[in-house]
């Protein structure tokens, strides 16, 4: 296996879905390449631009947020303790998505909460926690520019990340921050996504991704859901 600079934990979809999704925004990270975006009217700006931010981690919904890996551990030894929490863990049905601005940014959502997914996404934090190296000081400071609550920063101190357990919001990025065009962008590509979005979408794998030296992550391994 390659050794990555950092790894996550993500939902990446499959099909129709997931390559609508990756061309959107300019980057397969299954295959591991740069992909033309789409020639879409009546966006306020161009998609190069919208989809920057959110590029470099392809089409995917987080599940365990990307960390280092602990002094002393290895790519294997994730890989070996991923398979084995996958193999545990049961496939979530979410009934339908839907497109939503989520604050400045746009993304793909559950259309009403989900306590199975949330419940997954909670068994990976925590299971795979001691595979983390702690936050860098730079990288707490850059988490606390967001104005955390204290229980974010509770979150943040004990898991790395404050947007995890009952703080977790599962979400497929589709732009950076887009201020007040946030709106028109949601109405547009809903449109342009409403033909791909799978009713009900079934997670049934999660899939370990990594950081190359550029910044971009590559899916590494696709693990079935067996519980």
């Amino acid at each position: 296996m390659t050794t990555y600079r950092r790894y996550g934990i993500y939902v990446v979809p499959e099909g129709e879905f997931y390559r609508k999704g990756a061309h959107w925004l300019g980057w397969d990270s299954a295959a591991g390449t740069v992909l033309p975006h789409p020639v879409l009217d009546g966006l306020p700006g161009p998609v190069d631009e919208m989809t920057g931010t959110p590029r470099k981690y392809g089409f995917h919904g987080t599940i365990k947020p990307p960390f280092r890996l602990a002094e002393g551990l290895s790519e294997q030894d994730l890989h070996i303790a991923a398979t084995a929490l996958c193999a545990q863990l049961a496939p979530v049905r979410i009934p339908a998505l839907a497109l939503r601005r989520l604050g400045g940014f746009v993304a793909v959502v559950p259309d009403q909460p989900s306590e199975a997914l949330a419940h997954l996404a909670a068994e990976a934090v925590t299971g795979l926690d001691r595979f983390r190296a702690a936050p860098t000081e730079a990288e707490l400071i850059r988490r606390r520019k967001a104005g955390l609550s204290d229980r974010q920063e509770a979150l943040l101190t004990q898991w790395g990340y404050p947007y995890v357990l009952e703080e977790f919001r599962f979400h497929l990025t589709l732009t950076g921050r887009l201020g007040s065009d946030a709106d028109a962008v949601a109405d547009r590509l809903s449109a342009h996504f409403a033909p791909v979005l799978p009713a009900p979408f079934t997670i049934d794998s999660l899939c370990l991704m990594g950081e190359d030296t550029d910044g971009m992550f590559h899916l590494v391994h696709r693990y079935t859901l067996s519980g």
